[in-house]
């Protein structure tokens, strides 16, 4: 059933599921102390069910960290080993959210992000891009997250020093999620 609600004009009640060709799992990290590398996962699932009570709402996500994609592929394979993502025991990092705070426009979902096996809480924030009914009658939603880990924190802590002082790899990496699902029947 979808309802709207008080909370916000276009709040809706339901199950959503990705449409992941209008959708980007992102992530940079400072590289040399001096510029950010970027890349993508290209193989990820999103599910959203929204609450009558946005609180008790959830997010279920899963990325293949093997479909890692920097734009060099000797550097992807680097990822996938174990000084990385170990992507042979542990080939997909995990979140479920277990709280929703603010407003639908402006949002905090806190969760568990589980990587290469070590579960930790993370916090998103985020922005509700909008609700529309496209040219097939499908009800779609928009929405924009980030967050920032510490790789460390999950047992990713290779690294090298550099000859002028310095490391090869910052600690935080950020993590962007531009999502658009799609309202289930």
């Amino acid at each position: 059933m979808t309802i709207t609600t008080d909370i916000h004009p276009q709040y809706t009640v339901g199950t959503w599921k990705l449409d992941p060709t209008h959708s980007e799992v992102s992530f940079s990290v400072k590289h040399l102390m001096i510029s950010k590398v970027r890349g993508t996962f290209e193989t990820f699932d999103v599910t959203i069910v929204t609450a009558e009570n946005p609180a008790d709402s959830t997010i279920d996500a899963t990325i293949d960290v093997a479909s890692v994609n920097t734009g060099v592929e000797a550097r992807d394979q680097h990822l996938r080993t174990s000084d990385f993502f170990l992507v042979e025991e542990h080939p997909e990092m995990v979140f479920h959210s277990t709280e929703f705070t603010g407003t639908p426009d402006n949002f905090t979902v806190t969760g568990d992000l589980t990587l290469r096996g070590v579960t930790k809480p993370v916090v998103l924030t985020g922005e509700f891009g909008g609700l529309i009914v496209d040219g097939y009658g499908q009800t779609r939603a928009g929405a924009t997250a980030t967050t920032k880990i510490n790789r460390h924190d999950f047992g990713v802590s290779w690294n090298n020093a550099l000859e002028g002082g310095g490391v090869t790899l910052g600690d935080d990496v950020t993590i962007n999620l531009d999502l658009q699902v799609v309202l289930q029947p």
